[in-house]
């Protein structure tokens, strides 16, 4: 196998096992956590040669506050890297937290919606991912607009790419879908030079 950033993030994608060891009695789900990703990708990470830096930024966007997280792969020899993205919706107010703790709440959400962009998690079944709510956020229009275009950048298949994060359609695309679907997109395309 060509040992290059690919081969490598594909290499730890493959042995990543991070299995749902959080229970919320609440709402009676297992699910994983920004933290148990990250404990079973450092061993791996280090193994393959990479490094994995997370970051976070606050955005306004029609009157919300979001918090971006971008988890980066550097392949430690040469310093390529390869990174996605992934949003959480601070809530205005929370009952029994403060501030600080509402934005580390959808910091941990957005950085593990992130995490399962780059490492290929598919978390859109778990309840974990509806943040207690009844559903799980949906995809925007720019956010459909930017999957489109993608696929026709790299020449894939709208479809494929749908079935592949678990989305019957484009109407049903969700946020962590739409993560996942990007960070694929992106790695394809910078891996054919598109």
């Amino acid at each position: 196998m060509e040992n290059n950033i690919f081969s490598r993030l594909q290499a730890v994608q493959l042995e990543l096992k991070a299995p749902k060891s959080q229970y919320n009695n609440f709402g009676k789900y297992s699910y994983r956590s920004a933290e148990d990703i990250l404990e079973a990708v450092k061993p791996l990470c280090q193994k393959h040669g990479v490094l994995l830096v997370l970051s976070d930024e606050p955005e306004e966007k029609g009157g919300w506050n979001y918090i971006k997280a971008t988890a980066t792969i550097y392949e430690v020899e040469t310093g390529k890297y390869l990174a996605t993205t992934g949003y959480a919706r601070e809530d205005g107010v929370k009952k029994g937290m403060d501030g600080s703790q509402i934005t580390g709440s959808a910091s941990s959400y957005a950085r593990k919606y992130a995490l399962n962009g780059l490492f290929c998690i598919d978390d859109t079944k778990d309840a974990d991912t509806r943040d207690n709510r009844s559903e799980v956020q949906l995809a925007n229009q720019k956010q459909k607009n930017e999957l489109e275009v993608l696929c026709q950048r790299t020449g894939s298949q709208l479809e494929k790419v749908l079935t592949w994060v678990g989305c019957a359609d484009l109407k049903a695309l969700t946020v962590p879908a739409w993560n996942k679907a990007i960070a694929g997109l992106r790695a394809k395309a910078q891996k054919e030079g598109k």
